[in-house]
């Protein structure tokens, strides 16, 4: 939802800090140099649910406890003081008591009921009557409105009917003050006129500068001016609603006037955060506070790019919902409360935009827990899975995440008789499908599963007992559609048309053959003749894509290509963070190249036939680059499909396009479909569902709708009930679409080749109502069939967003009911429910079959589309060989594992460094005492001084510039049999003289013999009188811990043997490392023989000295940083050189 309620607080917060700093609306906008503004005194009081509390008194502003006050809630309850929710002109000690009385308590404001936890204090401001104003400034698509009265108060009465309006247009000046005093303060006191001229201009000035939606105040009080000052202005009751799309742009805006450090010193600070001051709260309707499982989905919300939206309407419900798309969520509610079962409805909420197995997992787990819980009952429960046809989510990937959370849950399901119904279309759905009907016989849970040909609600009446089989669309074909055509066929036929390209190349005389695959595609291209105003797409159009967008380029190209389309409709990319550069795609089975460019003007300048742009760029730059868009006479459409475009931003769009004659299709859209002709983005769906809905070749009927599942509902439908689509358009569910139905129904009528009109609407807005007024003026003529979607609205207590920003009533006429009740009086076709739909459709086609209106003709076949090799994979249509195998560790999922452990709890279980190396290197956990030791070899291993030359070759790399990497790796380097590998050897070596039942003493001898020294066996400095304290420590610690050391024992009876004849010859560190390793691969019960073997074989030991070594060559590196170490030469006194005295060159070669 982009426009949310505030609270009063933050309203006046807001206005309080920004009257006075917003830049002017207008450079012409002046205010006069003596006007006050107000003071921002203002306090919030909260109720604190674990304790009971209200906020302490050391957290209020010292005017409180000096001031008479107003206390009242502060919870979006309107008529306050009518529903006795307001003390006046009390001080704070009764004010205190009348809030704590309140707190946490619930009562009940026109028939809603909920708990009162949050207040809003001020001082008590005595004034007469006459001083009180009303003024409100809301947004609509012409512009804002600001209305005013003179008259304010409790008792202003009928606002719309006595208000006087100033529409501010967009695009257009700010009226002067003349202007302003002519149209809204004829009722004013002469000497008041200028300061509300004043305060009417910064109020403006603020509404646009933070983004506002609707502002009201009322009353506004206007003081007369006291010893020759002017009057002063005062606000006490105020309404306000953000855009929250703008939180980009206004959130460190909104966050400083919430910091009440600036209105306080004494304040407290709440810590570090993102801006200045906290960050704006958004607070549920009163009535609906948000349940924890609520909160946890808005997070999850937030922090992904998918939707995923819940609202608990009655926890105690027999019917819960878990549906696909924001326009299928509403008409799944819809059917549900039709069928008289709105007070058994559970929840409402939608999952769209893609999202993972994991967050589908986590949003399905929380509507499963919420509906196992409480007392079974004897009726049992019902789960309904819906959803319309994607456009290009994996139907059966989403259903991963719901098949996991319904196994999570498989006795509780059971427990509540829970009984669920299915219901979906789109890419892999098959899969999905079967994955659920498999589900539901291993579960014990009764699963019910329908795909598209079930029409998309059917499923409702099923799940409620009052059918006993769903309704299936393709009845209605068999039912009469072509009883009619004359063809006395029961369907339209057609010739299959023959691919007559050879699948395997010719020979050359050379002998080569030239494969079809080979071949780069290369297009001539001409300017298309113009086209009428009412037909944007044709066969012929080419278009521009902003954005890297591959996949739905590529869908766009087959659905060329399905079409019979002789050229592609996209000219080229356009992609301002990279340069300029070749993208390949596919064109049927060959290949074809669409360059990028840096700049829609540069596009342009290389495509003159381009004239439709497919806007993917984000939220935050669209309103940039569209406008840039707009400069280009060129271009003639643009579709937007960004979510979440600023209301202000997408209405500066839209007047613009409309002054320069640009179709707009969105914000917050799919697109459109030309069947035959051109394809915006991924409008349709994969290609299954394009050659499934017919959308290959043209149909008959043109429909608008706001919801891009919806509109594939609707194309599945018409080619199902109708000969199919003839274009089709998701205008975006946005309360400011570029484009409103009536633009779409009015291209529609003129065009010749469309014979019968589809609108679907919604609650929200009033847009229907202009095809009203076009149809009862006979501006359009042709048959409309119509439905609102959004009739449960009635049915709700408190209000319910539903999945589009602009689906919410603000009036009666808003409604659903209202909508379908006026459409059909103006003689559209309108059904008396949705599931009504396909009815209606066939009847009316049949009509306009048998009037000849519509000629039908025989069917043909679309090209065979290859199907792309990741799509293929991810289908599981094909399978392929890895390139690499890796058994350690996973990042694919939610988490990473390490070895199948979470790292989560890695951290939690506290298994340090050791463990982790245990379960990258081993694949297994080992023992505590053998992690210990891993991490003791780590640490003893780190360093042994600058000298040694690994050390040495990182200090000169260092030293000669080189990066942390490049020094690391040239110390690393020196790795091998004569530095640091001796523990590798000296393993190898003392296991195969005990395996062999060598004794120490014999194991020395056959060394002697073999002139071969003995690794792990000697020291330059320790000896047996100074011993290597290293040496000490793994010693003491393995013998303490370890359950048997035989080899440890083996190699210090070989020291004895040594030591015997030169004190040094003693067992090294690298030696006990050695031994005592293999101690623990043999001996600690993690491993087999073999394993330990090979552990050996394959360098671990190594790897043990690479991983501790690397500590201390990294010191070494930032050591000499520190020290700006100059580039090291090496003395040349200490190099000998020995060059052969030699008279003149040898010679190593014949001369010529």
């Amino acid at each position: 939802m982009s426009s949310k309620a505030i609270r009063e607080f933050d309203a006046k917060l807001l206005l309080a800090y920004w009257l006075e700093r917003s830049p002017s609306v207008s450079p012409s906008a002046k205010i006069s140099p003596g006007f006050v503004y107000p003071a921002p005194h203002v306090a919030q009081i909260s109720w604190d649910p674990e304790t009971g509390a209200i906020t302490p008194d050391s957290q209020l502003p010292p005017w409180v406890f000096t001031s008479k006050l107003v206390a009242k809630p502060d919870q979006l309850i309107k008529r306050r003081g009518k529903a006795g929710l307001l003390l006046l002109n009390k001080e704070w000690p009764e004010a205190k008591e009348w809030i704590a009385a309140r707190a946490g308590k619930d009562v009940t404001v026109s028939s809603t009921t909920g708990k009162l936890s949050n207040f809003i204090v001020e001082p008590f401001l005595p004034h007469p009557s006459h001083t009180e104003y009303y003024v409100c400034i809301n947004s609509v698509r012409e512009g804002d409105n600001i209305l005013f009265t003179h008259e304010g108060g409790i008792e202003v009465g009928d606002v719309d009917a006595k208000a006087l309006k100033l529409l501010i247009p967009v695009g257009k000046e700010f009226p002067s003050r003349d202007a302003i005093k002519k149209a809204l303060l004829t009722h004013v006191p002469e000497e008041k006129k200028d300061t509300l001229v004043d305060f009417l201009i910064r109020l403006y000035s603020v509404y646009v500068d933070l983004h506002f939606a609707y502002l009201e105040i009322n009353p506004l009080i206007c003081l007369d001016g006291v010893n020759g000052k002017p009057p002063t202005i005062h606000y006490l009751d105020m309404a306000a609603k953000l855009d929250q799309t703008a939180d980009y742009l206004c959130g460190p805006k909104w966050a400083i006037a919430r910091d009440l450090s600036v209105y306080d010193s004494r304040a407290q600070s709440n810590g570090i955060m993102a801006d200045r001051g906290p960050p704006m709260v958004w607070p549920a309707p009163f009535g609906r506070d948000l349940t924890k499982e609520e909160a946890y989905i808005q997070k999850l919300d937030g922090s992904t790019g998918a939707s995923l939206k819940l609202t608990v309407l009655n926890a105690n419900g027999r019917i819960w919902t878990m549906v696909a798309g924001g326009g299928a969520s509403v008409v799944y509610s819809d059917a549900i409360a039709a069928a008289g079962f709105a007070h058994e409805l559970a929840n409402y909420g939608e999952y769209s935009g893609a999202p993972t197995e994991g967050q589908t997992y986590e949003y399905a787990k929380t509507i499963i827990d919420l509906i196992t819980r409480g007392a079974p009952r004897p009726d049992g429960k019902i789960l309904i899975i819906g959803g319309g046809i994607a456009n290009f989510t994996n139907v059966a990937a989403t259903f991963k995440g719901i098949i996991r959370a319904l196994k999570e849950y498989k006795a509780p399901l059971i427990n509540h008789k829970v009984q669920i119904y299915i219901r979906r279309g789109g890419p892999n759905y098959q899969e999905g499908l079967k994955a659920m009907r498999l589900l539901g016989e291993s579960l014990g849970v009764p699963i019910h599963v329908f795909g598209p040909e079930t029409h998309i609600t059917a499923i409702v009446p099923l799940a409620l007992g009052l059918v006993k089989e769903a309704q299936q669309v393709t009845a209605t074909i068999a039912n009469g559609i072509h009883e009619d055509d004359g063809t006395g066929k029961g369907s339209i036929q057609g010739e299959v048309q023959v691919d007559e390209d050879q699948p395997v190349g010719p020979i050359g005389p050379s002998g080569e053959r030239t494969q079809p695959n080979d071949k780069i595609v290369h297009f001539d291209f001409h300017a298309s003749a113009k086209r009428p105003w009412f037909r944007p797409f044709d066969a012929s159009t080419r278009s521009l894509v902003f954005g890297l967008q591959p996949r739905a380029i590529q869908g766009m190209l087959d659905f060329d290509y399905s079409c019979g389309r002789q050229t592609p409709s996209v000219a080229a990319m356009i992609y301002p963070f990279g340069g300029h550069h070749i993208q390949k795609f596919y064109w049927g089975t060959k290949e074809t190249l669409l360059p990028v460019y840096t700049s829609t003007e540069e596009a342009v300048k290389k495509h003159p036939d381009a004239d439709v742009v497919v806007n993917f760029a984000s939220s935050r730059s669209v309103y940039q680059s569209t406008m840039e868009m707009l400069a280009l006479p060129q271009i003639k459409a643009i579709a937007i499909i960004a979510e979440g475009v600023p209301e202000r931003y997408a209405r500066e769009i839209l007047h613009l396009a409309e002054e320069k004659h640009v179709l707009i299709i969105g914000p917050a859209t799919v697109g459109g479909i030309k069947p035959g002709c051109f394809r915006i983005g991924n409008s349709g769906g994969m290609m299954d569902n394009i050659i499934a809905s017919k959308l290959y070749r043209p149909g008959s009927v043109g429909y608008v709708s706001k919801s891009g599942g919806m509109s594939n509902e609707l194309n599945n439908i018409l080619s199902l009930v109708t000969n199919g689509t003839y274009e089709g358009i998701a205008i975006g569910g946005d309360r400011y679409p570029g484009t409103t139905f009536i633009d779409h129904m009015l291209r529609y009528e003129a065009d010749p080749e469309c014979k019968m009109l589809v609108l679907l609407g919604e609650v929200g807005g009033i847009e229907e109502y202009r095809v009203i007024e076009a149809v009862k003026s006979g501006k359009i003529t042709k048959p409309i069939v119509a439905w609102a979607i959004g009739t449960c609205a009635k049915m709700f207590t408190t209000e319910v967003q539903f999945g589009h920003a602009g689906s919410m009533a603000n009036s009666d006429l808003e409604t659903a009911d209202a909508k379908n009740a006026a459409m059909k009086a103006a003689g559209f076709i309108v059904p008396d429910t949705f599931e009504e739909l396909p009815t209606v459709l066939t009847e009316t086609y049949r009509k306009l079959v048998k009037s000849g209106v519509i000629k039908v003709t025989a069917e043909r076949e679309p090209p065979v589309i290859p199907m792309d090799y990741k799509w293929a994979q991810e289908l599981g249509l094909i399978r392929k060989p890895a390139a690499f195998i890796s058994t350690i560790s996973d990042e694919r999922g939610q988490e990473l594992m390490y070895a199948g452990m979470r790292i989560s709890d890695v951290f939690k279980e506290d298994i340090g460094i050791g463990g982790v190396v245990s379960l990258l290197w081993f694949k297994r956990r080992l023992p505590p005492y053998a992690t210990k030791f891993i991490e003791m070899v780590l640490m003893l291993t780190a360093d042994h001084g600058p000298a040694v030359s690994g050390a040495m070759n990182t200090i000169v790399a260092t030293r000669a510039g080189k990066d942390l990497i490049s020094s690391l790796a040239s110390g690393l380097l020196t790795i091998g049999s004569r530095f640091g590998g001796a523990l590798d050897e000296a393993a190898a070596m003392f296991s195969e003289a005990k395996d062999t039942g060598l004794t120490p003493r014999e194991f020395v001898d056959q060394c002697r013999k073999k002139n071969k020294l003995i690794s792990g066996i000697g020291h330059k400095i320790k000896s047996v009188n100074n011993p290597d304290l290293r040496v000490e420590l793994v010693k003491e610690f393995v013998q303490k811990n370890f359950p048997t050391h035989t080899l440890l024992d083996y190699a210090l009876a070989v020291e004895k043997v040594t030591t015997a004849k030169k004190d040094t010859l003693i067992l090294n560190v690298d030696g006990c490392i050695a031994v005592c390793f293999v101690d623990l691969l043999r001996d600690s019960g993690a491993f087999s023989r073999e394993e330990a073997d090979e552990y050996i074989r394959i360098g671990t030991l190594n790897g043990l000295f690479v991983c501790g070594r690397s500590i201390g060559f990294i010191g070494h590196h930032l050591d000499q940083k520190r020290l700006r170490a100059p580039l090291y030469r090496h003395p040349a006194d200490d190099i000998f050189i020995n060059m052969q005295d030699m008279s003149q060159p040898r010679v190593l070669a014949k001369t010529a």
